[in-house]
């Protein structure tokens, strides 16, 4: 079910029956010369929207502008401090706790979010609000990503690609993936911005000149049909496993 289609009143039965949403965010942010900037939060809408279906959970709108100040030098970039991602996410969670919402999961799409993202769960379960957690496509299914790319690269690497190419093919310039590839950086690593165990870098611009990494030219859609149905396994179960919780084990232990 997707909150923003259905009417008021019609919505008022499953806050009286259910109490697990899905909240998909991501970001609107470089991913290099080929793919769009919409990337993340398509990727994010997508898992969240699929797994409503699946499930018949709430799916909220999406929140399509993150935590990504770090690829600013790049043309169209948008962003929003990290305080006021954060401040933004919890009053909008809250609402949804009015509603009778006691468990949520954030349907994230975007490395730059995740920190926030625990942070305000840590806040609403402190208050004892409800219970929110942050779930990353890619770090659902680690293995799978690791066996299908040789250098699946941290940011708009062939698995982004490959996601892209499975959900929207006509945003992709596959033409361009060649140049993608040759103008970027394999890995972080290969940047040589890590000196003595520190990260010298704080923007994609510090790392490689076209803002992506690893091999683009290693995508293809049906990777990325293949990625989508196993993650999206993952988040059905996640949905399965949160809603069988009692309220209370999922709040802070107290004091010993």
């Amino acid at each position: 079910m997707y909150l923003a289609d259905e009417s008021w009143p019609d919505l008022s039965e499953y806050f009286e029956t259910e109490s697990l949403a899905l909240v998909p965010l991501g970001s609107t942010e470089q991913h290099g010369p080929h793919l769009p900037l919409a990337t993340d939060h398509l990727i994010g809408e997508a898992f969240a929207r699929e797994a409503a279906d699946r499930t018949g959970y709430l799916c909220t709108p999406t929140t399509n502008v993150g935590v990504s100040p770090h690829h600013k030098q790049f043309h169209g970039t948008m962003w929003v401090d990290a305080p006021v991602f954060r401040d933004y996410v919890e009053s909008f969670t809250r609402n949804l706790a009015y509603h009778g919402i006691d468990r949520v999961i954030y349907v994230n799409a975007h490395g730059g979010n995740v920190e926030h993202l625990r942070e305000v769960g840590r806040r609403l379960r402190d208050d004892e609000v409800l219970y929110a957690i942050e779930w990353m496509w890619n770090e659902s299914i680690p293995g799978l990503v690791d066996d299908l790319f040789e250098q699946n690269g941290p940011h708009g690497g062939p698995k982004e690609t490959a996601m892209i190419q499975h959900l929207r093919s006509e945003l992709v310039h596959d033409d361009r993936l060649e140049d993608a590839r040759d103008g970027g950086i394999p890995s972080v690593e290969a940047a040589e911005t890590e000196k003595y165990g520190s990260r010298t870098f704080y923007d994609a611009a510090d790392n490689t000149d076209n803002g992506v990494l690893g091999d683009q030219t290693d995508a293809t859609a049906e990777k990325g049909a293949e990625m989508f149905e196993a993650a999206t396994e993952q988040l059905v179960r996640l949905c399965e496993w949160l809603d069988a919780q009692a309220f209370e084990d999922l709040l802070p232990k107290p004091h010993v």
